[in-house]
């Protein structure tokens, strides 16, 4: 039908069909030719058809500027497959051919336009089959989607993240080709659609238009481009197939996740504690593509910031930098108030990653974890040759094992813990009493069984000769924090915990004035009880018998209720357990001022470097905080504190509708990104930090998993941790720009929410996350959710640090990322002088 547009007479019908097949044939071999000469060293652009053993690029489209509502809060503004930077920014090592590829696919297309002859139906039949062979491998990649996981379990997860680092960066390579590889659709698809029509167009004039088209394709991507993700044909290696997996994952994550990781409307002003500034970021696309280019297989350390050194100090891979500064220690004048187990950070905190343990492995899962842990995680045995008879802990092979005893309870927790409550059946374990204080905890036992009873232990005991009780703790999934009673307040509010316990804990508690145990009294809530198990309750020994004296004196002063003295006839123990007023009635009719009272101008609540007086805060009355018993458990976790009536919250709403609007958020963004859309395995989970908890409702929204989170107020935001012990949960204060009283490797996951940019204005950010690589387990997450420009710079050392970038997520200057540390540690050493015994 062709032919006969162009030919009125019929006698030279013959010769043009002649000539035009001669040109086809001509057309032909030039382009098997120029196919020929690419194929050894590029894709080659064109249908799939052609060749079935070719491997088909990863399509990764650009999103463009000029896409107005590329972070509108709508389902369908951003598609399936929508573009987000690669997990690592580490190009493969094809990228370094991408401009010698797209100079050759643009000679391809060159040609191409000059050619004004039309397709012929058979190539119609393929583009078509081309098509639904995208859109089925579209369908199989997302059913292939609900089958991706984190990990394995069994240490594989590592990697699959280094599979997905080199899938995408072979997607980079092949961006530029698929940029050719579009437009020479475009080209075949406009031939074939003009295939009826009238061949005089000039073959300029049709040039031209396609140079018109593909510069329009520049500026604005095809949504079905942007829709369309290609996967790898049979013949590509499984390490690919992963890759593309993984990217649809993180794309498709994006999307889903837009309205509850970073929301809109009413609930925007929860994200931050100040007003949110105006703009939005680039898409990661388009800021990142020249970044992405140039940058090398393997990360550069000076290009990311900063360049790491192993600290070498005499703990070794226990370091704790504001406890181990012996510099500082060996100059104390003295130390018989355990000055010398207190914090003594360095003038300039370490920049320096902590080394691992030889033979260090993943943790053990809770619930087992509580019964033994890896040797070579915490390689120290001192404790179980010393303890090992009171069955604290146990060297059995590759495993370290802990029977449940203690020195109060050799023949197991469980059985002392409902000594107690058969003692004072008021304490109501889990229910009445929920959040207490364990002084002194050794290797935290008593706090790990009671939570069979529904109770959360803040447990304690210093850095001493009890060599890494505390690191055995968390190592086993208990809570437990290094400090000790000695010059300073406990890192607490007054009046938060329901019940304070000292089993043996070797605290003089009746020496100069009660300095010590009125401490104890400053953070116990009025009506909570102190369990005494010591020797002096049920030993005759002179020692005994006057240190009980003395505590007799020094409790009745105190106007503490002598509520039972108990003797544990298994364990061959007693326990003597006291209750704090709930008025100031006793107080008021003492005959003597001793001890005295405190000022009042003395802020209860002020715990961070505050040194101990041997002096009592007075009870809370009416309404204040602490006058009432909170609710039980679990329903004080979800009520508004009572004493919240008049007061401004932290996000400028009346505070209990910001208490219940913070709650809401925290259960949306956990419930809806966090568990499903984070790519973390919760499983693997147990020991997590908040580092900048306001209300706790990042935690409150954890509540029905297996893990437990230390809530950390930075000393800089507000003080608002007496609210999360108010409602069930606990936590600390905490100074960022020093390090934690922890061990190394020893949380799951921490979550900093608008830490980092305030931190960031005291100290350098570098020192904090050296922190927290101190503090996190090797492949444990961060999750951070920060400013634009935070964002950029935490990334950066990210990358620095080796570590794994899971997710990366902006909107209106507002970021989402969530990060994985690597088993990396880098080879050059940094002594830390003060640090040297």
């Amino acid at each position: 039908m062709a032919l006969a547009k162009y030919s009125r007479v019929d006698g030279r019908k013959s010769s043009s069909y002649c000539s035009t097949a001669t040109i086809v044939v001509f057309v032909a071999f030039c382009l098997v030719g120029i196919w020929m000469f690419m194929s050894s060293s590029v894709v080659p652009v064109q249908n799939s058809e052609l060749s079935s053993q070719e491997t088909t690029n990863e399509v990764k489209p650009t999103v463009p500027k000029s896409v107005s509502k590329q972070f509108d809060d709508t389902s369908g503004d951003l598609p399936e497959g929508a573009p987000r930077e690669d997990a690592t920014g580490m190009p493969h090592k094809e990228s370094e051919n991408t401009d010698e590829d797209n100079m050759t696919e643009n000679l391809v297309v060159e040609r191409k336009n000059e050619n004004t002859e039309s397709q012929n139906s058979a190539e119609e039949n393929q583009e078509e089959n081309r098509a639904n062979e995208s859109s089925d491998e579209k369908t199989k990649s997302e059913n292939e989607l609900k089958m991706v996981d984190e990990d394995d379990g069994n240490g594989n997860g590592k990697d699959g993240e280094t599979n997905a680092r080199e899938g995408e960066s072979n997607s980079e390579t092949g961006e530029a080709e698929n940029e050719g590889g579009e437009m020479n659709k475009n080209l075949q698809t406009e031939l074939e659609e003009s295939s009826g029509e009238n061949r005089s167009e000039s073959a300029e004039g049709e040039k031209n238009y396609e140079e018109e088209e593909t510069a329009d394709k520049t500026k604005s991507i095809d949504k079905e481009a942007i829709s369309t993700e290609e996967k790898n044909d049979q013949n590509q290696d499984k390490h690919s197939e992963q890759s593309a997996v993984k990217n649809s994952v993180e794309s498709r994550e994006n999307s889903q996740a837009s309205n509850e990781m970073l929301p809109a409307g009413a609930q925007s002003e929860i994200l931050t504690e100040s007003t949110t500034q105006n703009g939005a970021w680039s898409t990661q696309a388009v800021e990142s593509q020249n970044e992405k280019k140039s940058q090398h297989s393997s990360i550069s350390s000076e290009k990311n910031g900063h360049h790491w050194k192993v600290c070498k100090s005499t703990a070794g891979p226990d370091y704790i930098p504001c406890l181990d500064n012996w510099q500082v220690i060996r100059k104390l004048p003295s130390t018989k108030h355990y000055e010398h187990r207190e914090r003594h950070c360095p003038a300039e905190a370490p920049t320096c990653l902590v080394p691992l343990p030889e033979g260090y492995k993943r943790s053990v899962k809770w619930p087992k974890s509580r019964d033994k842990i890896w040797y070579y995680n915490v390689p120290h045995t001192k404790l179980a040759e010393v303890k090992g008879h009171q069955n604290w802990v146990q060297v059995n092979g590759e495993y370290l094992t802990f029977p449940g005893g203690g020195t109060q309870f050799k023949n197991g927790a469980l059985h002392y813990i409902d000594f107690i409550q058969d003692s004072v059946p008021e304490i109501a374990w889990g229910k009445r009493s929920h959040v207490i204080l364990d002084v002194g905890c050794g290797v935290a036992s008593f706090g790990g069984y009671l939570l069979e009873r529904d109770v959360l232990a803040m447990s304690f005991a210093p850095k001493d000769e009890h060599e890494a009780q505390v690191q055995f703790a968390l190592e086993r999934g208990i809570p437990a924090i290094l400090s000790v009673m000695g010059t300073k307040r406990l890192p607490f509010p007054s009046s938060v915990f329901d019940l304070v316990h000292c089993a043996r804990c070797r605290v003089p508690w009746h020496i100069e004035g009660g300095k010590l145990l009125l401490e104890l009294n400053r953070v116990l809530r009025p009506g909570g009880y102190f369990v005494w198990s010591a020797t002096p309750v049920y030993q005759k020994l002179p020692e005994d018998v006057g240190i009980w004296q003395e505590m007799s004196r020094l409790t009745k002063s105190m106007c503490w209720d002598l509520v039972v003295i108990k003797k544990d006839r298994l364990n061959a123990v007693g326990a003597a357990i006291y209750r704090k007023p709930t008025s100031n009635e006793c107080y008021n009719k003492r005959s003597r001022n001793i001890p005295p009272l405190c000022e009042e101008s003395d802020d209860p609540n002020a715990a961070w470097n505050v040194p101990l007086q041997a002096c009592m805060h007075k009870v809370p009355v009416d309404s204040e905080r602490g006058s009432l018993w909170p609710a039980q458990w679990p329903e004080r976790l979800e009520q508004p504190p009572y004493w919240l009536n008049s007061q401004v919250g932290v996000y400028g709403k009346a505070a209990q509708e910001d208490f219940t609007a913070d709650y809401n958020h925290w259960k949306t963004v956990v419930s809806q990104s966090y568990l499903n859309g984070m790519g973390i395995n919760w499983s693997s989970v147990r020991n997590v930090m908040d580092m900048k908890a306001v209300y706790g409702g990042f935690a409150a929204a954890l509540k029905d998993l297996k893990v437990w989170v230390m809530n950390v107020v930075p000393i800089d935001s507000s003080d608002t941790l007496p609210i999360i012990y108010e409602r069930g949960l606990f936590g600390i204060y905490h100074d960022w720009c020093e390090s934690f009283n922890t061990y190394p490797r020893t949380y799951d996951v921490l979550h900093a929410d608008h830490l980092f940019s305030t931190t960031k204005k005291r100290c350098k950010l570098v020192t904090v996350i050296a922190e927290v690589d101190r503090i996190l387990r090797p492949e444990g997450k961060l999750i951070v959710r920060d400013n634009g420009e935070t964002i950029s710079e935490v990334e950066s050392l990210a990358k620095s640090l080796q570590w794994e970038i899971r997710m990366i997520y902006s909107k209106d200057n507002e970021g989402l990322l969530c990060v994985r540390k690597t088993f990396w540690r880098p080879t050059e050493e940094e002594t830390i002088k003060s640090s040297i015994i």
